[in-house]
């Protein structure tokens, strides 16, 4: 016996089915109505994963335990964060050595571990305008300005790159405000926070403006005037001071916060950092 379903009863059988998806989408709605509300209230994301799934290999977690001190001050939870974050940092980015340089683990996993140390606070950690990771072994000639460079990031070919030697001295010397990742992937990160409108753009637009505002008043100038806190190079353009800013954030944080607590908290807000003692 063939049965054989009329048009009405082909268009009743999926009826819950479509009542479930637009239930579906329409809750997806507010749940972004609401997630943009409490961004704008609370200067924060309403949260930073939907899943943590990407895994380190054995050697690649060794790497960090070893060699990189902020991962260590973090808690169980946001190790396994931090792991599927660099994971996804090493699976998604082309690294190339240059001049000879061969890219090993260490070199990938120091990496990325600098950029995502810097967007740990954010959702969107992924750095979209970086695809390539350049390293040269040292100092390297750029075509952009015609001079020698440790490290530039380039939004036009979607590169960043880095002078080998530099980064190491940058994140195995923890105390001297330099710190040649942090000072590349925070270009990176400006440029987009420009470019897009995501909750992380915006929240970062708003402290930075924040922090130029807090520049203009007196008693701060007289006092970077008196301290001469922040090294000259900042002060080139806003581009500049604001990847200087990151630097002296994660490398002395309490020293920082006691100089100028204000911009201190406008640049703990920018990256929605309340991790590892920041």
């Amino acid at each position: 016996m063939i049965l054989i379903l009329q048009p009405e009863e082909d268009i009743a059988w999926m009826a819950p089915y479509a009542y479930a998806i637009v239930l579906l989408g329409f809750a997806f709605f507010l749940f972004r109505v609401f997630e943009n509300w409490y961004s704008s209230r609370y200067d924060r994301p309403l949260y930073r994963h939907y899943f943590v799934y990407k895994k380190l290999k054995p050697s690649q977690v060794s790497i960090l335990e070893n060699e990189f001190d902020f991962y260590k001050r973090l808690n169980t939870r946001e190790k396994l964060q931090f792991h599927h974050r660099v994971a996804r940092f090493i699976s998604e980015k082309r690294f190339i050595g240059r001049d000879g340089l061969v890219v090993t683990e260490q070199i990938e996993v120091l990496v990325a571990a600098v950029g995502c140390m810097l967007s740990f606070g954010r959702k969107n950690f992924e750095y979209s305008l970086i695809e390539n990771v350049l390293i040269y072994p040292d100092e390297f000639y750029s075509a952009i300005n015609d001079a020698h460079h440790k490290g530039e990031f380039n939004p036009h070919g979607k590169a960043l790159v880095l002078s080998w030697k530099d980064f190491e001295i940058g994140y195995q010397i923890e105390n001297d405000n330099r710190n040649l990742g942090i000072h590349e992937f925070m270009h990176a990160m400006q440029l987009e926070a420009i470019k897009s409108r995501d909750l992380d753009s915006t929240r970062f637009a708003k402290q930075f403006q924040n922090i130029l505002k807090r520049l203009t008043h007196q008693e701060v100038k007289d006092k970077l005037d008196e301290t001469r806190y922040f090294r000259a190079y900042a002060f080139t353009n806003q581009y500049e001071f604001m990847a200087v800013l990151a630097e002296y954030f994660f490398e002395s944080p309490k020293d920082f916060k006691s100089h100028f607590p204000e911009i201190y908290n406008y640049t703990k807000k920018l990256l929605n950092f309340k991790f590892a003692g920041y």
